[in-house]
């Protein structure tokens, strides 16, 4: 669905590029994170793969057809949620939705639909203004869906949302991606891209470090070990065994069969966040 080869990018007047040689391509129905730091190029790149910024050098298609040569038929195929609510606020949210709907040739989803999809049916006839900033983020996903688009762009999606309405939003793009959308997802938030993510893409100062699987990426750096913590002599103690022929190791036998009580068995895991440490050699800055 996206298809991107050497692209570079540097705004007017600006000393060097912004982006540096980005290469990457993204399936239909597969949810791909493009991860990295405040400044690292993420809403730059995306701005690009919708149209916004037009003097790129390199190839960008979108659904095999170079980005700079769509007219605004390219908004008939793509959805866009941007991080930061942009909504008339002296309008309700209803009323946003059906000026937004007016837009588009065709609309799939009616306004009251969507906004249900996004919990947000009790507060439709609710000026925007009244809005926290986590129902304007979940009023900017529910207008990025109005005309059922092959490919959704997401920035942020659960930026200001509390751990309730962030799961629902993240069903709801898992929902998407089973009924065929391809979706782009720009964050700095690892636990959310390990959660949703197919691929991730690893950026900073406008270069692509590595492109994987989470879980590719996860067991490719994490220790194979497994920690075991247990109570000896009224003390909490633990011990660390090599993951790999675990089951005929003797002192890991041994402890479990030693009638010490174990609290915990689990595997020496990464995470993203440290990962991307490793793989950068930066630190995430939210």
């Amino acid at each position: 669905m996206i298809t991107v080869n050497n692209l570079e990018f540097a705004y007017q007047g600006a000393a060097k590029d912004t982006l540096h040689g980005l290469d990457f391509n993204i399936a239909k129905g597969e949810i791909f994170g493009f991860l990295g730091p405040s400044g690292s190029g993420k809403s730059t790149t995306q701005k690009i793969l919708i149209g916004l910024l037009k003097d790129y050098r390199g190839s960008i298609k979108v659904m095999d057809k170079e980005v700079r040569d769509w007219d605004n038929s390219l908004y008939e195929k793509i959805g866009v949620s941007f991080e930061l609510p942009n909504h008339y606020l002296k309008l309700t949210a209803l009323e946003n939705l059906e000026h937004f709907a007016g837009f588009y040739k065709h609309i799939e989803f009616d306004p009251k639909t969507v906004l249900e999809w996004v919990d947000l049916s009790e507060d439709a006839d609710k000026l925007t203004a009244e809005f926290s900033k986590g129902m304007k983020i979940r009023l900017n996903v529910a207008r990025a869906l109005m005309h059922d688009p092959k490919i959704l762009f997401l920035d942020e999606p659960t930026s200001g949302l509390d751990p309730v309405n962030a799961k629902r939003i993240k069903d709801l793009v898992l929902k998407l991606r089973a009924n065929g959308t391809t979706i782009f997802v720009t964050t700095h938030n690892m636990t959310l891209a390990d959660e949703l993510c197919d691929r991730v893409a690893f950026i900073t100062n406008g270069k692509i470090s590595t492109i994987d699987a989470p879980e590719k990426l996860k067991a490719k750096y994490g220790r194979r070990s497994v920690r075991v913590e247990y109570v000896d002599n009224d003390n909490l103690a633990s011990t660390e065994f090599e993951l790999d022929g675990l089951g005929k190791n003797q002192d890991f036998m041994q402890l479990i069969q030693s009638g010490n009580r174990i609290e915990r068995i689990h595997t020496q895991e990464t995470t993203l966040d440290n990962i991307f440490i490793e793989v950068t050699g930066k630190e995430l800055v939210r």
